[in-house]
């Protein structure tokens, strides 16, 4: 019925709209508005008018999409989003347009089941282009995620083809090729389209991610990829043969700590997996035939529990408990897509992979240990409450009890706050479950009651957070069920269950809940009135924590009542009327609760409250106030002032409820309002105001669960039926107050009668008729104030003229009006910022109330009543504020103007009000801004000499605004920033400007950096291309509404082109006017330093990619490069770097097809082909002349034909087509010559190299990539031209050793090598001539500060660049960089520098690796500590390319086996021999040869560092390699923490750790068990100690692919237990540890044959003391026995210690068995002590609970086990 009063078929509108009053109205109003928004916006485009036009109707259609949804056909919906799009991916578009257009776009693809791909296919090359050209440049991603459900099918494809070429592992492109696979590739085709999906990329990209093994950066993107992938094709995709090393990577990923000294590779921090993604993956994967997810799942908690217990804590808290929060919700969501939500065109999931019952048990079962610890965790109670609140939507029987247990425990003690606090929460999130009951948990609405008594308590005046959770579980369980008393239906009905039954007899007991509160909240108020809680002296306001108190009692006791029956309810309005009228309460803190109580009750039964109060009040006050005095006393009676305040608070009811007591009240306000006390006339006030709203407003009257209330007799109507059930969206019957006509009229006459004295006193004493005090006049003012805020909807709206010619526009700019249950307009209220920040904090509150009771797994809207009517109520709210873009007219032109006077008067407290209401004001009105601007500036006008100090402020505080609203300062207008910009800088010429005043030098400086921040560059070019327009004709052609306005006509276009033309030309004649204006300005005189510096910021804004600099500024720059101030010589280098990209002349690039150059292509495989070997470096045939360079084919990026070939590659056409070097000056542009010319002077450049080579902050200074930005383009826009001049300088700064200057001559020189990409053949060679000389200098001259500079140089040099042409620097770096002449430290430097250049070439000079590893390869065994880092660090990016990626050909560059081989060759007399290592080995070159053990050491230690240094930064780990090198480590590796050891032992166990964090592969598990198996039986102890420290850690970092290999878990437990039985006693101590950890973490688990084994052990005979020789002096046991008994005692004690909070079933019989052995030999009685005191301290918390699980007998033993002995006994 729908489609026919709308004329079509609405895609989803908002459902509240429709339960508003005037619910009638709003489908005429909504067409109405759509038409003009189709009509306006299409015309707008057409035009050609992206501003104002379209940003102002795009605006209008998200304004329309928040107040009626998405209320439009299906056709306007795929159009308007067709049109967005063309819109955003419009090429020039500036940015902050292009912002909010994205959205809008996006808001309107979010519901994506309103759209299927037939509906919508959009292509996403513009997409992708848009995503380039802004991540690139400085903006964030805009939520991309929308769109790949739109793409056409062959986009995979496509996609696959651009970015492949980019998958180069070694370098940046990889990051950026995989991020746009997660953003771009679409996941949702159909089931028939797949193999054009996910198929084409999946195994390609796992096998990519299986085998990467050390986090690097961009693996996160493709983790979020699959996630997704996960998420849309449950059902379809095979993960069982993945899971568990997805399980494994995940739990690495939350960087847990695992073992006693543990280093984290810095790279696993930060590049860990976002939790979010990971969860969704995970819920993806349950279910299905196979259930191996639930079992990894399972393990995962099982191995990570303990973490969770409150005594755990670390940075690593935080992602456990959004792990624990996120999951349930996550599987909550995808059951409800399984079972509850309508069929979409998404592919549905097969009932094959649906989650079955059993799932659902399983999944809770695996989480509760885990939720229940964390309960009481340091990070607060609300993850596990919102968990548990999902779980037990699932299994309420599994979920409920448990936390149960924990609450009635909790509500009796009383020194535990914080259990308290924890277990309330967590029951605010089960409550709806608990309440409800249903048929999986019907016992539950019997614990209701109970709980609801035992929390009384917590109304704990002396406690606040006990106090507000108190009153928040209360309001929870009283919202969800009504307080009637049913004990009656036990006797009529008799057809009730048993739980009913006991729900009946139960609800006896509410009336004595109500009262007992109400008794706790008198309680709580009496010792909170103002004389108990303050000193005299102390403020009279309410303190933060009362007021929030206050809001807590008033709401629940609200809650309370609406929730009660009638007979309830009266006895509780007598109780609070007795407490209220019996006593006398100060109005500040007390009072006001009182006060608020009683409005609660006269809100929920108007009639019967104020018979009571009403009366009562009048005649108390009319009592005190028979006197005349009273009225003039400034201090009133505290008796009046009470009873005031108790009438203004109870009239805050039903408007016709008040009417019957208007004579009374009317009297009251005559009498009152003219108190002299000020306190007494603003009580006065507010009751004015609240009797008015209630006459005036629309809102509804009851929130009661149940339509009607419960007022029906038990016999026809049982109300425990309706125990926590869910408001009936369709028939929620709000009971709505709308404004009669009676109290209407009543409200004008109290205005009359009022507000018109008021109004007329005020005009006499403006005109000077009348005199009045300043308190007469305050107190007029409050008067009016508070009649307008409460019926400022009933006045007229400001009549006035619109003003015009403020914008040219061709299309309407009108403001739409919408109804809001009122005939006049509320203008009024726009000033009023107050109302704006109640309604979003309400909505803030209804969101997160929404949150703590929402259904999510039945969905859609199952809210509590109350709830919905509030939304409804929102909804309503929300209407009356939409007033954005309003008509500017001139009674609003005149109020501003009042207001910007008032904003820069005298007194601050008055400013900053007054330019709060402003900046409100600003965001109302269309575009009058443009109107003030003049006004604002007119006061930091420098002629203008009467500007007070306090305008001058008051005048900067307008032009910076608030955070939130506008700045008129930066406004995104050409025409504005005109006018601001450069009045900000001459104000500093104005008198009023002191610099002495530190408020306005931090004026200045805020509005500069604010400007700075937020300034977006401002488009200059705003053409529309002809795609949209086509689009918006289609959108005014088609579907209803259609609009009234006509398509433009050829005459109308036309214009618009013209006009669009104009506006183009105006912006670039504005943009070099401003930039002119900056300039004058700067260049006078008087100009303080301060406003220069402003000025020069602002110029540097203007720099553009599109528009270049006029030639005065660019001038103004080159001289500034030498200015005396160091921040203005740093602008003017970045600006004229900037300068020189703008002026840089395009080179030619041509396309060439690969299969030109290559003979044969290969399949996809990656690395080094035949294909791609042209690109390598090969010393045999370089380019050495001019006929071999001119034949070469420079590929200048990395990347290129690593993975796979692009279709074409672009690279630069030949030398005589490129454009023409080496210009005279008359060819020169005007910008190029006056570079050229400052360039050329030697006056200039002596003093530019001068300041270039002074020190900025002293140690701080880095290699800066501004100047070496300059540089490059002066010799890649002049080629060699100021070579000559510059020589002599690098010559003299090359041989100065200072740093500053050696930091320049870097920055010259590698500013030279990129910069002379494009140089002809002859040029080059003489560069190399002159510079190759000089680096040799340089890096024989390099000292500690300047090698890292020297170090980016040749980086910086190399980046980019095709090897070939640089053969001249990699041939003079390899020249023999270790050799010792300049001393250890220049080596290490050498090699510094050498390492820079290599990594930046990655794959491409395998030849150069392999020459630099031969000729490192004999240096190995260097003595200087760091040349062998280096040398470590310089091994690293050698083998760097030596990766094991799937479908990759074996590298070129060298390989980490041959030389692994070679090395334990060198190794052999230390793996050999049996003694200790030691290093012995001084630092000192000693003549003659060393034996080749100490040789050996030196080798060691280097190779160590390599270890070290790879650890964090190759991809994938030599694991084969490694294992040979690890009975060495094991050997050399101490077992104490101790860091008084020397250097090659400490690295030894940094390596280990290191090495035992490492992924493994499944291949790779029996290789390590071996190794690690034959290290145990080694003689050393220290080395099978150090094995059980490596396999803890190992195990847990691959805890699920060890698990998924059972002949490795066995390995691993027999490796344990044979060590258990070791004859050094540390390291059957280690051993136990080991098992008990693998225990705990579910590794192993507790067999009855394993602990058979421990039993047996236990019982090896020991023999008997007096058989043993007496005369020994020692009391030798034989060792083997005491061994084997010790092992056994470990093994047991290990299991006690498995469990640290919890007692399973077999441990009393295990304690039992140990407690037998606390009296044999030590070591055994020192082991049994310590496991029973751990035993004792954890479970101590919970020892009430634990104590079940043991029989009397047991606990009788227990108990004097656990005791220490008495010794007074």
């Amino acid at each position: 019925e729908l489609s026919e009063t709308l004329g079509f078929v609405p895609q989803k509108d908002i459902v509240y709209n429709k339960l508003l009053p005037y619910a009638d109205r709003l489908d005429d109003e909504s067409n109405d508005i759509l038409s003009k928004i189709k009509g306006n916006l299409g015309r707008a485009v057409q035009l050609r008018e992206l501003w104002p036009g379209v940003l102002f109707w795009t605006r209008k259609l998200s304004t329309y999409m928040r107040l009626y949804g998405r209320k439009f056909s299906k056709e306007d919906h795929v159009l308007f989003i067709k049109l967005l799009y063309e819109l955003v991916t419009i090429p020039k578009l500036e940015i902050s347009m292009m912002q909010g257009l994205a959205r809008l776009l996006i808001n309107l693809l979010k519901k994506r089941e309103l759209l299927s791909r037939e509906d919508l296919e959009l292509p996403w090359r513009p997409l992708y282009e848009l995503h380039d050209r802004i991540l690139f440049s400085k903006t964030e991603h805009l939520g991309l995620n929308w769109f790949p459900k739109y793409f056409p099918e062959s986009a995979t494809q496509e996609m696959l083809d651009e970015w492949r070429p980019l998958l180069c592992p070694f370098d940046v492109t990889m990051q950026r090729a995989i991020s746009y696979f997660e953003l771009f590739l679409p996941t949702t085709l159909p089931p028939e389209l797949h193999h054009n999906g996910f198929k084409l990329w999946f195994d390609e990209l796992i096998n990519l991610w299986m085998s990467v093994q050390n986090l690097p950066s961009w693996e996160v993107h493709l983790v979020n990829l699959f996630a997704r992938l996960a998420n849309d094709n449950i059902g379809y995709i095979d993960w069982d043969p993945y899971i568990p090393k997805i399980f494994t990577r995940i739990l690495r990923s939350l960087n847990l700590p695992v073992g006693t000294s543990q280093m984290i590779v810095p790279r696993y921090l930060t590049n860990a997996y976002d939790i979010s993604h990971v969860v969704l993956w995970v819920s993806s994967l349950l279910g299905g035939p196979s259930k191996q997810t639930q079992a990894q799942l399972s393990g995962l908690f099982n191995s990570i529990t303990s973490f969770f217990h409150p005594s755990n804590h670390g940075r690593w808290l935080m992602k456990l408990m959004k792990l624990l929060q996120r999951l349930p919700a996550s599987v909550v969501r995808r059951l409800h897509r399984e079972r509850y939500r309508k069929p979409t065109w998404l592919t549905p999931i097969p009932d094959s992979h649906k989650l079955t019952e059993e799932d659902i048990t399983d999944f809770v079962e695996s989480m509760m240990q885990p939720v229940l610890l964390a309960m009481f965790s340091k990070t607060g109670s609300l993850d596990a409450a919102q968990a548990l609140q999902n779980l037990a939507l699932m299994r309420p029987e599994l979920v409920i009890p448990p936390v149960l247990e924990k609450t009635y425990p909790a509500l009796e003690t009383l020194t535990e706050p914080h259990q308290l606090t924890a277990t309330l929460s967590c029951m605010i999130g089960v409550a709806r479950s608990l309440v409800s009951g249903g048929q999986r948990f019907p016992e539950g609405p019997t614990h209701m009651l109970p709980l609801l008594m035992r929390a009384l308590p917590g109304v704990d005046p002396n406690d606040f957070s006990k106090c507000m959770i108190t009153f928040q579980f209360i309001a929870t369980f009283v919202t969800l069920v009504p307080l009637v008393d049913c004990s009656s239906a036990l006797h009529e009905r008799t057809d009730l269950t048993e739980v009913e039954r006991e729900m009946c007899s139960a609800s006896a007991e509410f009336e004595d809940f109500v009262l007992q509160f109400m008794d706790r909240c008198f309680a709580l108020i009496d010792s909170s009135t103002l004389e108990q809680t303050r000193e005299e002296t102390e403020t009279e306001k309410m303190t933060h924590l009362e007021s929030l108190v206050e809001l807590g009692l008033s709401s629940t006791f609200s809650t309370i009542l609406t929730q009660c029956s009638l007979d309830i309810f009266k006895v509780a309005l007598e109780k609070v009327f007795n407490f209220a009228t019996t006593n006398i309460f100060e109005t500040r803190v007390a009072g006001r609760m009182v006060a608020d109580m009683c409005r609660a009750t006269s809100k929920c039964h108007p009639a019967e409250s104020l018979k009571m109060f009403v009366p009562h009040c009048c005649n108390a006050i009319n009592q005190i106030a028979v006197n005349e005095e009273v009225l003039n006393e400034e201090e009133l009676d505290k008796e009046l002032l009470w009873n005031l305040q108790l009438l203004s608070e109870v009239t805050r009811v039903d408007g016709d409820k008040v009417l019957p007591y208007r004579s009374q009240l009317v009297q009251i306000l005559q009498l009152t309002l003219h108190l002299k006390c000020k306190q007494g006339y603003t009580l006065a006030c507010n009751l004015l105001h609240h009797i008015l709203r209630s006459s005036a407003l629309i809102y509804p009257t009851e929130y009661c669960s149940v339509p009607g209330g419960f007022h029906q007799p038990v016999s026809d109507y049982l109300p425990i039926k309706d125990w926590g059930r869910p408001g009936d969206l369709w028939n929620l019957d709000i009971r709505w107050h709308v404004p009669s006509v009676e109290e209407t009229s009543f409200a004008f006459y109290l205005l009359d009668v009022i507000l018109q004295p008021e109004l007329q006193r005020l005009q006499r004493f403006a005109q000077g008729e009348q005199d009045m005090s300043r308190d007469d006049v305050l107190q007029s003012l409050t008067i009016v104030q508070h009649c307008l805020l409460g019926a400022g909807c009933l006045m007229p709206p400001l009549k006035g003229e619109p003003i015009p010619e403020l914008v040219h526009s061709m299309v309407s700019l009108e403001e739409t009006t919408l109804y809001t249950g009122m005939e006049y307009g509320t203008d009024l209220l726009h000033f009023k910022g107050s109302h704006k920040h109640e309604f979003d904090s309400r909505w803030k509150s209804f969101n997160l109330v929404k949150k703590s009771m929402e259904n999510r797994l039945h969905g859609r809207k199952q809210h509590i009543r109350a709830l919905l009517i509030d939304r409804v109520m929102l909804q309503h709210e929300l209407r009356k504020l939409t007033v954005e873009g309003c008509q500017y007219r001139s009674i609003h032109q005149e109020l501003m103007r009042d207001l910007l006077r008032v904003s820069t008067s005298t007194y601050s407290q008055v400013r900053s009000r007054a330019q709060n209401v402003l900046f409100t004001a600003l965001g109302t009105y269309n575009f009058c801004c443009r109107d003030l601007i003049p006004h604002v500036l007119e006061f930091l006008n420098p002629d203008n000499s009467s500007v007070t100090q306090q305008q001058f402020k008051g005048a900067l505080y307008c032009l910076l605004g608030n955070h939130s609203g506008v700045c008129l300062a930066n406004l995104h207008d050409w025409e504005c920033i005109t006018l601001t910009w450069p009045g900000i800088v001459r104000s500093g010429l104005s008198s009023a400007m002191s610099l002495e005043k530190p408020s306005i030098v931090r004026l200045f400086d805020d509005l500069a950096d604010k400007i700075h921040r937020q300034y977006e560059t401002i488009g200059i070019d705003f053409s529309i291309p002809d795609g949209c327009c086509a689009v918006a004709k289609q959108l005014m052609i088609t579907g209803n509404p259609f609009p009234e306005h006509p398509v433009p006509s050829e005459e109308e276009t036309a214009e618009g082109v013209k006009r669009q033309e104009l506006k183009n030309a105006e912006s670039v004649e504005k943009y070099n006017q401003l930039i002119g204006d900056l300039l004058d300005s700067l260049s006078n005189r008087n100009l303080p330093w301060k406003f220069e510096h402003i000025a020069i910021g602002f110029l540097s804004l203007l720099l553009r990619d599109d528009q270049q600099l006029p030639p005065a500024a660019v001038m103004f720059f080159v001289k500034s490069l030498n200015h005396d101030s160091l921040y203005v010589r740093k602008v003017a280098i970045s600006a004229v770097a900037g300068v020189m990209k703008q002026i840089k002349r395009p080179h030619k690039k041509i396309p060439i097809s690969p299969s030109e150059l290559l003979k044969e292509q290969s399949s996809v495989v990656a690395g080094d082909r035949p294909d791609n070997q042209w690109l390598q470096y090969d010393s045999s045939c370089l380019p050495r002349t001019q006929q071999d360079w001119n034949r070469c084919v420079f590929v200048e990026k990395t990347h290129w034909g690593y993975y796979c070939w692009p279709r074409k590659v672009i690279v630069y056409a030949p030398l005589e087509e490129q454009p023409k070097q080496n210009l005279t000056r008359e060819e020169m542009t005007e910008r190029e010559q006056i570079i050229f010319d400052h360039f050329s002077d030697p006056v200039f450049i002596n003093q530019f190299i001068e300041f270039l080579s002074l020190e900025d902050r002293k140690g701080k200074d880095k290699f800066s990539p501004r100047r070496f930005c300059l540089f490059k383009g002066l010799f890649r826009n002049f080629n060699d031209a100021f070579l000559p001049i510059l020589r002599p300088h690098m010559e003299r700064l090359v041989a100065d050793s200072h740093e500053s200057k050696q930091r320049c001559v870097a920055e010259i020189i590698s500013g030279l090598i990129r910069g002379c990409k494009h140089w002809s053949f002859s040029k080059v060679e003489r560069l190399w001539e002159l510079l190759c000389p000089l680096l040799r200098i340089a890096l024989s001259n390099i000292t500690i500060e300047t090698y890292a500079d020297w170090g980016t140089c040749i980086a910086t040099a190399c980046e980019s660049r095709d090897p070939r042409k640089l053969h001249w620097l990699f041939e003079m770096l390899m020249e023999s960089p270790v050799n010792g002449e300049g001393g250890s430290f220049v080596d290490a430097c050498r090699l510094y520098v050498l390492q820079g250049g290599l990594a930046q070439q990655e794959w491409r000079v395998s030849e150069l690796l392999h020459r630099l590893l031969k000729y490192l390869e004999p240096k190995l065994t260097q003595v200087y500590k760091n040349v062998r880092e280096r040398i470590g660090s310089v091994l690293t990016y050698i083998f760097m390319i030596d990766v094991n990626l799937p479908c990759t050909l074996p590298t070129t560059s060298p390989h980490i086996s041959d030389f692994t081989e070679r090395i334990l060759e060198q190794l052999k007399p230390l793996t050999e021999g049996d003694e200790e290592i030691q290093n012995h080995v001084v630092e000192e070159n000693e003549v003659g040869e060393q034996d080749e053990r100490t040789q050996a050491i030196k080798l060691l230690k280097t190779v160590l560092k390599w270890l070290i240094a790879s650890a964090g930064r190759s991809f994938s780990t030599a694991v084969s390699e490694q294992l040979q090198l690890l009975p060495l480590l094991f050997k050399i590796a101490p077992v104490e923490n101790d860091d008084s050891y020397d250097e090659l032992k400490r690295d030894a166990k940094t390596c280990l750790s290191l090495m035992s964090q490492g992924l493994l592969y499944t291949e790779q598990i029996p290789m390590v068990l071996i190794t690690l198996q034959e290290i145990a039986g080694s003689s050393s102890w220290h080395a099978r100690y150090t094995v059980l420290t490596y396999l803890q850690i190992m195990v847990f970092y691959n805890l699920f692919t060890f698990m998924s290999d059972k002949k490795a878990v066995n390995d691993v437990r027999a490796l344990v237990i044979r060590l258990l039985e070791d004859e050094q006693l540390e390291v059957r101590e280690m051993a136990a540890t080991t098992l008990s950890g693998f225990l705990q973490c579910n590794f192993l688990s507790m067999d009855p044959p394993m602990q058979a084994h421990f039993e047996a052990l236990c019982k090896t005979r020991l023999p008997k003391k007096r058989k043993r020789e007496l005369g020994s002096v020692v009391d030798t046991i034989p060792s083997a026995d005491l061994v084997r008994r010790h092992a056994g005692v470990l093994g047991l004690s290990a299991c006690i210690l498995s469990s640290p909070y919890d007692v399973p079933t077999w441990m009393p019989q295990l304690l039992m068995d140990l407690s037998a052995h606390l009296n044999d030999t030590q070591p055994i009685e020192m082991t049994v002590k310590k496991t029973l005191s751990n035993f004792r301290r954890t479970h101590h918390d919970n020892w009430q609970q634990h104590k079940q699980q043991f029989t009397d007998d047991q606990l009788l033993v227990l108990t004097d086990l656990l005791v220490s002995p008495c010794y007074y006994a």
